[in-house]
């Protein structure tokens, strides 16, 4: 317990220190924006095509994968619509609930993922990241478009253009193909990764707005209780079902305890949902998630034995 406490620490420290940060006048309000747009086109998806170019795929047992995702989040989606439906909740609210019920901080999740489990344990996690990430997108955009008639442009574009899909396709192929990353160029990207999560961490701190937990407690509390205790026991019990193997289940775990991404505020603006919900969804359930992930993290040393580092 105190070896995976000592494994949370550092990443509540720089979350914390991004909110400090981003309050002080240390750094010219123009940083964040920018340091955002680096993380997210370049270093985060360098961070991607690392992991996934030399990943050992088939010990990820990456089929048994999809298909426990699959069975969590298609189940999850029916019932939010159902519930959208049932009470006739607007396209601009049921966008940021689907998102903070089923979208994640990817930041948090790597950087548990390989403390707890080291290069394997992101090779899984980089795997989870290649398959979740353009099911969550596709549901976040319909959720947030279901009040307008549907296109297949208004879905497909913005998921074609997304730097992490891109990032997961193009380490996957490396991969597939046998190429690897030649000519030095796993050096470069190995480079440019390690500078990817201590900035993400950092702008998850300063993306936290504290005046969206202002009103709506109700919303607010219930779907981060639903996200980060929830959806975590659905996914370990379908997890355990399938068969998946002791390391990958834990990380199936981690990555649906983790409370929902910063860059969901951002999709949600775009497409006209309302903003300050989802601020206060992804403010709240990443203060909660100090604890709730401590809980699930002493369950995972309990029964996986992970190889902290």
């Amino acid at each position: 317990m105190a070896e995976l406490l000592l494994l949370l620490w550092p990443i509540v420290a720089l979350i914390a220190l991004g909110v400090w940060l981003k309050r002080s006048t240390w750094l010219d309000s123009g940083f964040w924006p920018a340091a955002e747009r680096l993380n997210y086109f370049i270093l985060f998806p360098a961070l991607l095509v690392h992991s996934l170019a030399n990943a050992p795929l088939a010990q990820a047992a990456p089929w048994q994968l999809l298909g426990v995702l699959l069975s969590v989040l298609l189940p999850a989606a029916a019932l939010l619509w159902a519930w959208r439906w049932r009470y006739q909740v607007a396209a601009a609210q049921f966008g940021p609930q689907v998102q903070g019920l089923l979208r994640f901080n990817t930041y948090i999740g790597l950087a548990l993922a390989g403390g707890l489990f080291g290069a394997s344990g992101l090779a899984v996690a980089a795997l989870l990241l290649a398959l979740l990430v353009p099911m969550v997108n596709v549901l976040s955009v319909l959720a947030l478009l279901s009040d307008r008639r549907w296109q297949a442009r208004a879905v497909l574009w913005p998921l074609l253009r997304n730097p992490l899909i891109v990032a997961c396709l193009l380490g996957l192929a490396l991969n597939i193909s046998g190429l690897g990353l030649p000519l030095g160029s796993e050096a470069l990207l190995k480079f440019l990764a390690a500078a990817s999560l201590p900035l993400g961490l950092l702008c998850v701190g300063a993306a936290l707005q504290w005046q969206g937990l202002r009103g709506a407690w109700r919303g607010l509390l219930g779907n981060s209780l639903l996200r980060l205790l929830l959806m975590p026991a659905l996914a370990l019990t379908v997890a355990n079902l399938w068969g998946l193997p002791a390391q990958s289940a834990a990380i199936v775990l981690l990555f649906f305890a983790l409370p929902t991404a910063p860059t969901a505020y951002v999709l949600t603006t775009q497409l006209q949902g309302d903003a300050r919900l989802m601020a206060g969804l992804i403010t709240l359930q990443t203060l909660l998630a100090i604890v709730s992930l401590g809980l699930w993290l002493a369950w995972i040393g309990s029964r996986v034995a992970p190889a902290v580092s």
